[in-house]
């Protein structure tokens, strides 16, 4: 996928989602619910399936201490949502008349949250991961826009912040690309904790979503949820099932060397016979 491609789904599904707050009521949430539950169950079994295999195979970095990123990454998020309020999970916030002033601090934890979620997508499986973090950005963002229109913010302000907020996730891209390329200094030795950290992210994102979304109990059984979550599996399992060629390649950067030691082992042979 090319980055104009990539860089033009994640901008403008979270724009239009935060834009439809001024189309759309904002009092059933019920196709969202069945959205996130989808977007949660895809995002884990992407971690799952790609970036927590890809991560661990870069060898760069023991596998004890990606483990320490990794719980740092929950950890993190964990600290994030007291600011955010959990909007990044797609809660909205009905209170009408109770948010009269910006809520600035909720703004900035989520533009720093969609900035690390698109970090991922210079690494690999772009494809897989881009509908994935689109789809998520859809409830979050509404919720986002739920909460500025009811402001004293003018429509022009709400909308210029929801621009910003679209942008994060492109940005985080742009950055974790200029990092995987060597283009930003020496920092590229980090970029495996990096990933690392932001896996303990989404794990942390996916599975609340999955443990919140439905309905008030969250023990009670939900069939329309349970689909959109096998739904969201299946499709994250069908890509890796039918992308084998891709793991075969990504196991490691070094194999491209041993094998070419290899072959030069044969040519070497084949002279001396």
């Amino acid at each position: 996928m090319s980055a104009i491609i990539l860089v033009s789904i994640l901008f403008f599904s979270a724009l239009a989602s935060g834009l439809a707050v001024f189309f759309v009521k904002r009092n059933n949430t019920n196709l969202l619910k069945l959205i996130l539950s989808f977007s949660g169950a895809y995002l884990f079994a992407i971690t799952v399936l790609h970036l927590i295999p890809h991560v661990y195979q870069t060898r760069t970095t023991d596998a004890e201490i990606l483990g320490i990123y990794v719980l740092g990454g929950f950890l993190f998020q964990l600290i994030l949502e007291q600011f955010s309020q959990g909007i990044e999970h797609g809660h909205l916030h009905h209170e009408e008349g109770h948010h009269h002033a910006f809520p600035m601090g909720i703004m900035i934890s989520l533009c720093l949250h969609a900035f690390l979620e698109g970090m991922p997508l210079a690494a690999t499986h772009q494809t897989e991961l881009v509908f994935g973090i689109a789809i998520h950005h859809i409830p979050a963002a509404f919720a986002l826009g739920s909460l500025l229109i009811s402001t004293h913010l003018s429509k022009r302000s709400i909308t210029t912040l929801l621009i910003v907020f679209a942008a994060m996730t492109p940005l985080g891209f742009s950055f974790s690309k200029a990092i995987s390329t060597g283009e930003i200094g020496n920092i590229q030795q980090y970029f495996d904790k990096i990933m690392a950290v932001v896996i303990g992210i989404f794990l942390h994102i996916s599975t609340t979503i999955l443990f919140e979304s439905g309905s008030a109990d969250h023990h009670k059984f939900n069939k329309k949820k349970m689909i959109a979550v096998f739904v969201g599996v299946a499709i994250a399992l069908m890509n890796f099932l039918f992308d084998g060629h891709d793991h075969s390649h990504s196991s490691s950067d070094h194999p491209q060397e041993i094998n070419h030691d290899h072959d030069h082992s044969h040519d070497h042979d084949d002279h001396l016979h």
